[in-house]
Protein backbone atom coordinates (compact mmCIF):
# COMPACT_ATOMS: atom_id res chain seq x y z
CA UNK A 1 0.00 0.00 0.00
CA UNK A 2 1.32 3.46 -0.92
CA UNK A 3 2.47 5.69 1.91
CA UNK A 4 1.44 9.27 1.19
CA UNK A 5 1.22 12.51 3.13
CA UNK A 6 -1.96 12.69 5.16
CA UNK A 7 -4.74 14.90 3.94
CA UNK A 8 -5.61 18.13 5.69
CA UNK A 9 -7.52 17.65 8.96
CA UNK A 10 -10.14 20.09 7.69
CA UNK A 11 -13.44 18.42 6.78
CA UNK A 12 -16.13 19.45 4.34
CA UNK A 13 -18.32 20.71 7.18
CA UNK A 14 -15.67 23.18 8.34
CA UNK A 15 -14.78 26.30 6.34
CA UNK A 16 -11.30 26.49 4.92
CA UNK A 17 -8.52 28.82 6.02
CA UNK A 18 -7.48 32.06 4.30
CA UNK A 19 -3.89 33.30 4.42
CA UNK A 20 -4.11 36.86 3.12
CA UNK A 21 -0.69 38.30 4.10
CA UNK A 22 2.75 37.29 5.31
CA UNK A 23 1.85 38.04 8.90
CA UNK A 24 -0.15 34.80 8.90
CA UNK A 25 2.34 31.89 9.05
CA UNK A 26 1.78 29.20 6.41
CA UNK A 27 3.17 25.84 7.54
CA UNK A 28 1.05 23.31 5.63
CA UNK A 29 3.33 20.77 3.87
CA UNK A 30 0.79 19.04 1.63
CA UNK A 31 -2.63 19.29 -0.05
CA UNK A 32 -4.38 16.71 -2.18
CA UNK A 33 -5.22 19.29 -4.84
CA UNK A 34 -3.63 22.67 -5.50
CA UNK A 35 -5.06 25.21 -7.96
CA UNK A 36 -2.71 27.96 -9.10
CA UNK A 37 -4.65 31.10 -10.06
CA UNK A 38 -7.86 32.45 -8.50
CA UNK A 39 -9.38 33.99 -11.60
CA UNK A 40 -12.74 32.88 -12.88
CA UNK A 41 -11.49 29.49 -14.10
CA UNK A 42 -9.38 28.63 -11.06
CA UNK A 43 -11.97 29.77 -8.52
CA UNK A 44 -14.75 27.84 -10.27
CA UNK A 45 -12.59 24.72 -10.47
CA UNK A 46 -11.86 24.98 -6.74
CA UNK A 47 -15.56 25.16 -5.97
CA UNK A 48 -16.38 22.17 -8.16
CA UNK A 49 -13.54 20.16 -6.63
CA UNK A 50 -14.95 20.73 -3.16
CA UNK A 51 -18.40 19.72 -4.35
CA UNK A 52 -17.20 16.54 -6.09
CA UNK A 53 -14.32 15.60 -3.75
CA UNK A 54 -15.47 16.80 -0.32
CA UNK A 55 -13.01 14.57 1.55
CA UNK A 56 -9.91 15.84 -0.25
CA UNK A 57 -7.95 18.89 0.86
CA UNK A 58 -7.81 21.75 -1.66
CA UNK A 59 -5.65 24.87 -1.77
CA UNK A 60 -6.25 27.81 -4.10
CA UNK A 61 -3.22 30.08 -4.61
CA UNK A 62 -3.33 33.61 -6.03
CA UNK A 63 -0.43 35.96 -6.69
CA UNK A 64 -2.55 39.04 -6.00
CA UNK A 65 -5.85 39.63 -4.28
CA UNK A 66 -9.33 38.26 -4.93
CA UNK A 67 -10.10 39.07 -7.62
CA UNK A 68 -6.71 40.05 -8.98
CA UNK A 69 -7.04 43.58 -10.35
CA UNK A 70 -4.25 42.97 -12.85
CA UNK A 71 -5.66 39.74 -14.28
CA UNK A 72 -7.85 39.15 -17.32
CA UNK A 73 -10.90 38.03 -15.31
CA UNK A 74 -11.77 41.44 -13.91
CA UNK A 75 -11.63 42.98 -17.42
CA UNK A 76 -13.30 40.10 -19.27
CA UNK A 77 -16.31 41.15 -21.40
CA UNK A 78 -18.85 39.10 -19.46
CA UNK A 79 -21.04 38.44 -22.51
CA UNK A 80 -22.95 35.18 -22.71
CA UNK A 81 -24.23 34.37 -26.19
CA UNK A 82 -24.61 31.28 -28.35
CA UNK A 83 -24.54 33.22 -31.63
CA UNK A 84 -22.34 31.23 -34.05
CA UNK A 85 -21.63 28.60 -31.39
CA UNK A 86 -21.33 25.07 -32.86
CA UNK A 87 -24.28 22.79 -32.17
CA UNK A 88 -22.04 20.40 -30.22
CA UNK A 89 -21.33 23.13 -27.64
CA UNK A 90 -24.83 24.52 -27.20
CA UNK A 91 -25.55 22.25 -24.25
CA UNK A 92 -22.28 23.24 -22.57
CA UNK A 93 -23.19 26.90 -22.99
CA UNK A 94 -26.66 26.37 -21.52
CA UNK A 95 -25.14 24.58 -18.52
CA UNK A 96 -22.81 27.53 -17.99
CA UNK A 97 -25.76 29.92 -18.21
CA UNK A 98 -27.64 28.00 -15.52
CA UNK A 99 -24.61 28.22 -13.23
CA UNK A 100 -24.31 31.95 -13.79
CA UNK A 101 -28.01 32.57 -13.20
CA UNK A 102 -28.60 30.35 -10.20
CA UNK A 103 -25.50 28.90 -8.53
CA UNK A 104 -22.91 31.64 -8.02
CA UNK A 105 -24.69 34.39 -6.15
CA UNK A 106 -24.99 37.90 -7.51
CA UNK A 107 -22.89 38.15 -10.66
CA UNK A 108 -24.98 41.08 -11.96
CA UNK A 109 -26.63 38.89 -14.57
CA UNK A 110 -28.61 41.02 -17.06
CA UNK A 111 -30.51 39.58 -20.05
CA UNK A 112 -29.58 41.80 -22.99
CA UNK A 113 -30.02 41.51 -26.75
CA UNK A 114 -26.94 41.18 -28.94
CA UNK A 115 -27.02 42.62 -32.47
CA UNK A 116 -24.43 41.35 -34.93
CA UNK A 117 -24.14 43.90 -37.75
CA UNK A 118 -23.11 43.04 -41.33
CA UNK A 119 -22.27 44.83 -44.54
CA UNK A 120 -23.93 42.10 -46.63
CA UNK A 121 -26.96 39.90 -46.27
CA UNK A 122 -26.27 36.80 -44.20
CA UNK A 123 -28.43 33.83 -43.09
CA UNK A 124 -30.77 34.78 -40.28
CA UNK A 125 -30.23 38.52 -40.74
CA UNK A 126 -32.86 41.19 -41.27
CA UNK A 127 -32.65 44.92 -42.01
CA UNK A 128 -30.70 46.72 -39.30
CA UNK A 129 -33.28 49.49 -38.87
CA UNK A 130 -35.95 46.87 -38.29
CA UNK A 131 -33.82 44.78 -35.91
CA UNK A 132 -32.91 47.83 -33.81
CA UNK A 133 -36.27 49.58 -34.01
CA UNK A 134 -36.70 49.26 -30.23
CA UNK A 135 -33.22 50.68 -29.58
CA UNK A 136 -33.01 54.11 -31.24
CA UNK A 137 -29.93 55.12 -29.24
CA UNK A 138 -28.06 52.16 -30.75
CA UNK A 139 -29.00 53.30 -34.24
CA UNK A 140 -27.40 56.67 -33.49
CA UNK A 141 -24.04 54.98 -32.89
CA UNK A 142 -23.84 53.29 -36.28
CA UNK A 143 -24.43 54.04 -39.94
CA UNK A 144 -27.25 51.68 -41.07
CA UNK A 145 -26.35 52.38 -44.69
CA UNK A 146 -22.90 50.91 -44.09
CA UNK A 147 -24.26 48.09 -41.91
CA UNK A 148 -27.66 47.33 -43.46
CA UNK A 149 -28.14 43.80 -42.04
CA UNK A 150 -28.30 42.50 -38.48
CA UNK A 151 -28.70 39.20 -36.69
CA UNK A 152 -30.29 39.51 -33.27
CA UNK A 153 -29.65 37.18 -30.34
CA UNK A 154 -32.48 37.97 -27.96
CA UNK A 155 -31.28 35.35 -25.46
CA UNK A 156 -27.88 36.91 -24.75
CA UNK A 157 -26.88 38.40 -21.40
CA UNK A 158 -24.12 40.28 -19.60
CA UNK A 159 -22.53 39.67 -16.22
CA UNK A 160 -19.38 40.42 -14.21
CA UNK A 161 -16.69 37.72 -14.40
CA UNK A 162 -14.92 39.31 -11.41
CA UNK A 163 -18.00 38.57 -9.29
CA UNK A 164 -17.94 34.98 -10.55
CA UNK A 165 -14.36 34.56 -9.32
CA UNK A 166 -15.07 36.19 -5.97
CA UNK A 167 -18.32 34.34 -5.28
CA UNK A 168 -16.98 30.96 -6.44
CA UNK A 169 -13.92 31.29 -4.20
CA UNK A 170 -16.02 32.34 -1.21
CA UNK A 171 -18.38 29.39 -1.72
CA UNK A 172 -15.42 27.04 -2.04
CA UNK A 173 -13.96 28.33 1.24
CA UNK A 174 -17.28 27.75 2.99
CA UNK A 175 -17.11 24.17 1.75
CA UNK A 176 -13.62 23.67 3.14
CA UNK A 177 -11.22 24.90 0.45
CA UNK A 178 -8.20 26.91 1.58
CA UNK A 179 -6.99 30.17 0.01
CA UNK A 180 -3.45 31.54 -0.05
CA UNK A 181 -3.25 35.11 -1.37
CA UNK A 182 -0.32 37.35 -2.34
CA UNK A 183 1.76 34.30 -3.16
CA UNK A 184 3.56 33.42 -6.38
CA UNK A 185 3.39 29.67 -7.02
CA UNK A 186 6.02 28.03 -9.23
CA UNK A 187 5.25 24.40 -10.16
CA UNK A 188 8.25 22.06 -10.16
CA UNK A 189 8.82 18.57 -11.62
CA UNK A 190 7.22 15.86 -9.52
CA UNK A 191 9.05 13.60 -7.10
CA UNK A 192 8.34 9.92 -6.58
CA UNK A 193 6.39 8.67 -3.60
CA UNK A 194 7.70 5.66 -1.71
CA UNK A 195 5.61 2.60 -0.93
CA UNK A 196 5.85 0.53 2.23
CA UNK A 197 7.84 -2.06 0.31
CA UNK A 198 10.37 0.54 -0.81
CA UNK A 199 9.30 0.66 -4.43
CA UNK A 200 8.34 3.87 -6.17
CA UNK A 201 4.64 4.78 -6.29
CA UNK A 202 2.78 7.63 -7.93
CA UNK A 203 4.57 10.96 -8.11
CA UNK A 204 3.84 13.97 -5.94
CA UNK A 205 3.55 17.43 -7.43
CA UNK A 206 5.89 20.08 -6.00
CA UNK A 207 5.56 23.84 -5.84
CA UNK A 208 7.83 26.65 -4.73
CA UNK A 209 5.84 29.36 -2.96
CA UNK A 210 7.04 32.95 -2.84
CA UNK A 211 5.00 34.92 -0.34
CA UNK A 212 4.91 38.54 -1.41
CA UNK A 213 4.74 41.78 0.53
CA UNK A 214 4.97 45.50 -0.22
CA UNK A 215 7.78 47.70 1.04
CA UNK A 216 7.52 51.29 2.26
CA UNK A 217 8.49 52.38 -1.25
CA UNK A 218 5.63 50.35 -2.76
CA UNK A 219 7.87 47.66 -4.21
CA UNK A 220 6.61 44.09 -4.30
CA UNK A 221 9.25 41.78 -2.82
CA UNK A 222 9.48 38.15 -1.73
CA UNK A 223 9.11 37.90 2.04
CA UNK A 224 9.78 34.18 2.29
CA UNK A 225 10.11 31.11 0.08
CA UNK A 226 8.40 27.84 1.00
CA UNK A 227 8.03 24.37 -0.47
CA UNK A 228 4.74 22.56 -0.90
CA UNK A 229 3.76 19.11 -2.14
CA UNK A 230 0.46 18.06 -3.65
CA UNK A 231 -1.28 15.07 -5.12
CA UNK A 232 -2.30 17.10 -8.18
CA UNK A 233 -1.56 20.64 -9.29
CA UNK A 234 -3.80 22.51 -11.72
CA UNK A 235 -2.29 25.55 -13.40
CA UNK A 236 -5.14 28.01 -13.94
CA UNK A 237 -3.00 31.12 -14.22
CA UNK A 238 -4.56 32.42 -17.43
CA UNK A 239 -2.19 33.71 -20.09
CA UNK A 240 0.79 32.93 -17.83
CA UNK A 241 -0.18 29.27 -17.52
CA UNK A 242 1.41 27.84 -20.70
CA UNK A 243 4.73 29.53 -19.89
CA UNK A 244 4.70 27.97 -16.41
CA UNK A 245 4.10 24.57 -17.96
CA UNK A 246 6.93 24.97 -20.43
CA UNK A 247 9.55 26.72 -18.33
CA UNK A 248 8.95 24.93 -15.03
CA UNK A 249 7.69 21.49 -16.02
CA UNK A 250 9.40 21.19 -19.39
CA UNK A 251 6.13 20.41 -21.18
CA UNK A 252 5.67 22.02 -24.58
CA UNK A 253 2.24 23.47 -25.35
CA UNK A 254 0.74 25.01 -28.47
CA UNK A 255 -1.07 27.78 -26.60
CA UNK A 256 -0.49 31.51 -26.95
CA UNK A 257 -1.53 34.85 -25.54
CA UNK A 258 -2.47 38.32 -26.73
CA UNK A 259 -2.51 41.70 -25.02
CA UNK A 260 -6.04 43.07 -25.03
CA UNK A 261 -7.14 46.64 -24.35
CA UNK A 262 -10.66 47.77 -23.49
CA UNK A 263 -11.13 51.50 -24.22
CA UNK A 264 -14.30 53.37 -23.32
CA UNK A 265 -16.81 55.03 -25.60
CA UNK A 266 -18.64 57.71 -23.63
CA UNK A 267 -21.98 57.59 -25.41
CA UNK A 268 -25.15 57.22 -23.31
CA UNK A 269 -26.44 53.66 -22.92
CA UNK A 270 -29.70 52.71 -21.26
CA UNK A 271 -30.13 49.76 -18.93
CA UNK A 272 -31.68 47.71 -21.75
CA UNK A 273 -29.30 48.85 -24.51
CA UNK A 274 -28.20 45.99 -26.79
CA UNK A 275 -24.69 44.70 -27.27
CA UNK A 276 -23.43 45.69 -30.73
CA UNK A 277 -20.94 43.59 -32.68
CA UNK A 278 -19.45 44.35 -36.06
CA UNK A 279 -16.40 42.69 -37.53
CA UNK A 280 -13.61 42.59 -34.93
CA UNK A 281 -15.29 44.92 -32.44
CA UNK A 282 -17.98 44.53 -29.78
CA UNK A 283 -19.63 47.47 -27.99
CA UNK A 284 -20.80 46.38 -24.55
CA UNK A 285 -23.15 48.69 -22.63
CA UNK A 286 -21.58 49.29 -19.23
CA UNK A 287 -21.62 52.01 -16.56
CA UNK A 288 -23.84 54.28 -18.63
CA UNK A 289 -21.57 54.16 -21.69
CA UNK A 290 -19.87 51.46 -23.75
CA UNK A 291 -16.79 49.34 -23.25
CA UNK A 292 -15.08 48.45 -26.52
CA UNK A 293 -14.04 44.81 -26.80
CA UNK A 294 -11.71 44.10 -29.72
CA UNK A 295 -11.18 40.62 -31.09
CA UNK A 296 -7.49 39.64 -30.92
CA UNK A 297 -5.76 39.64 -34.30
CA UNK A 298 -3.24 36.91 -33.56
CA UNK A 299 -1.09 35.50 -30.82
CA UNK A 300 1.58 37.93 -29.72
CA UNK A 301 5.13 36.59 -30.16
CA UNK A 302 7.16 35.56 -27.16
CA UNK A 303 8.76 38.59 -25.56
CA UNK A 304 6.36 41.09 -27.13
CA UNK A 305 5.78 44.21 -25.08
CA UNK A 306 2.67 46.29 -25.86
CA UNK A 307 3.40 49.60 -27.56
CA UNK A 308 1.01 52.46 -28.23
CA UNK A 309 0.30 54.00 -31.64
CA UNK A 310 -0.20 57.47 -33.10
CA UNK A 311 -3.38 58.94 -34.57
CA UNK A 312 -2.73 61.84 -37.00
CA UNK A 313 0.63 62.28 -35.36
CA UNK A 314 -0.75 62.35 -31.80
CA UNK A 315 0.39 59.72 -29.29
CA UNK A 316 -2.45 57.53 -27.99
CA UNK A 317 -2.66 54.70 -25.50
CA UNK A 318 -4.04 52.22 -28.06
CA UNK A 319 -1.84 49.48 -29.44
CA UNK A 320 -1.33 49.89 -33.17
CA UNK A 321 -3.54 47.00 -34.35
CA UNK A 322 -6.51 48.20 -32.32
CA UNK A 323 -6.00 51.78 -33.46
CA UNK A 324 -6.07 50.69 -37.11
CA UNK A 325 -9.24 48.65 -36.54
CA UNK A 326 -11.06 51.57 -34.93
CA UNK A 327 -10.07 53.97 -37.72
CA UNK A 328 -11.26 51.48 -40.36
CA UNK A 329 -14.63 51.11 -38.57
CA UNK A 330 -15.32 54.84 -38.19
CA UNK A 331 -17.42 55.14 -41.39
CA UNK A 332 -19.66 52.25 -40.22
CA UNK A 333 -19.64 53.30 -36.55
CA UNK A 334 -19.46 57.13 -36.61
CA UNK A 335 -19.53 57.27 -32.80
CA UNK A 336 -15.92 56.09 -32.86
CA UNK A 337 -14.92 59.32 -34.58
CA UNK A 338 -16.61 61.51 -31.98
CA UNK A 339 -15.09 62.96 -28.82
CA UNK A 340 -16.51 60.15 -26.69
CA UNK A 341 -13.78 57.68 -27.67
CA UNK A 342 -11.23 57.51 -24.86
CA UNK A 343 -7.86 56.75 -26.47
CA UNK A 344 -5.58 57.93 -23.66
CA UNK A 345 -2.02 59.17 -24.02
CA UNK A 346 -0.16 56.07 -22.87
CA UNK A 347 -0.78 52.37 -22.27
CA UNK A 348 -1.40 53.02 -18.58
CA UNK A 349 -4.42 55.20 -19.44
CA UNK A 350 -6.41 52.25 -20.81
CA UNK A 351 -7.51 49.02 -19.10
CA UNK A 352 -5.65 46.06 -20.56
CA UNK A 353 -4.57 42.51 -19.77
CA UNK A 354 -2.97 39.45 -21.29
CA UNK A 355 -5.55 36.95 -22.54
CA UNK A 356 -4.79 33.28 -23.13
CA UNK A 357 -5.36 31.84 -26.61
CA UNK A 358 -6.07 28.10 -26.29
CA UNK A 359 -4.32 26.26 -29.08
CA UNK A 360 -2.74 29.56 -30.08
CA UNK A 361 -5.95 30.51 -31.91
CA UNK A 362 -7.85 33.75 -31.49
CA UNK A 363 -11.10 31.75 -31.58
CA UNK A 364 -9.84 28.85 -29.46
CA UNK A 365 -12.31 27.25 -27.05
CA UNK A 366 -11.67 26.90 -23.31
CA UNK A 367 -9.90 23.65 -22.50
CA UNK A 368 -8.00 21.58 -19.98
CA UNK A 369 -5.16 19.24 -20.70
CA UNK A 370 -3.02 16.79 -18.80
CA UNK A 371 0.61 17.93 -18.69
CA UNK A 372 1.93 15.11 -16.50
CA UNK A 373 0.14 12.58 -14.28
CA UNK A 374 0.43 15.13 -11.46
CA UNK A 375 -0.18 18.41 -13.33
CA UNK A 376 -2.98 19.83 -15.46
CA UNK A 377 -3.45 23.07 -17.38
CA UNK A 378 -6.78 24.93 -17.44
CA UNK A 379 -7.37 27.76 -19.93
CA UNK A 380 -10.35 30.05 -20.55
CA UNK A 381 -9.51 32.46 -23.35
CA UNK A 382 -11.83 34.65 -25.45
CA UNK A 383 -14.78 32.22 -25.20
CA UNK A 384 -14.63 31.72 -21.44
CA UNK A 385 -17.70 33.93 -20.95
CA UNK A 386 -19.90 31.31 -22.58
CA UNK A 387 -18.11 27.99 -21.98
CA UNK A 388 -15.53 28.48 -19.22
CA UNK A 389 -17.50 27.16 -16.25
CA UNK A 390 -18.45 23.97 -18.08
CA UNK A 391 -14.81 23.24 -18.89
CA UNK A 392 -13.77 23.90 -15.27
CA UNK A 393 -16.47 21.50 -14.07
CA UNK A 394 -15.43 18.92 -16.65
CA UNK A 395 -11.88 18.92 -15.28
CA UNK A 396 -13.17 18.63 -11.70
CA UNK A 397 -15.34 15.68 -12.77
CA UNK A 398 -12.37 14.01 -14.48
CA UNK A 399 -10.23 14.37 -11.35
CA UNK A 400 -13.09 12.94 -9.30
CA UNK A 401 -13.38 9.97 -11.67
CA UNK A 402 -9.67 9.29 -11.37
CA UNK A 403 -9.86 9.51 -7.61
CA UNK A 404 -12.73 7.03 -7.58
CA UNK A 405 -10.66 4.65 -9.69
CA UNK A 406 -7.58 5.01 -7.48
CA UNK A 407 -9.58 4.84 -4.28
CA UNK A 408 -7.76 5.36 -1.03
CA UNK A 409 -4.60 3.49 -2.09
CA UNK A 410 -2.57 6.56 -3.13
CA UNK A 411 -2.87 10.29 -3.83
CA UNK A 412 -4.06 11.35 -7.27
Amino acid sequence: MTTSPSTSPLRAAAPGRVWAHVGQPFTEPYFDLVVVGAGRMGAALTLYLRQLLPHRSVLLIEEGGLPNEEGATILAPGIWSTLDLPVAQQEQARWTRTQLETALGDVQWRPRALAELHTQETPGARPTREALADFPEALHLINPEQLPFARLDGYAATYRPGNVALNAAQQAIKLGANLLLNTRAVPLPAVSAQTDSGSTGSGLARLKLERLTVTNTHQIVTHETLNLRAGVTVIAAGAAGPALAEHQLGVHTAHGRAYQQYPRLEQPSREDAPILRTGPLTLRPQHGGYTLIPAPHHRDPHGYQPTAGHLTGVQTGLRRELLEDLVALMPAVPALAAEGLQVGRSLSDLPGAWVSLPGGRVNGWPLWEELTPEAFLLLGGPSADTLGLWVAHDLAAELARRQAAVGERQPM
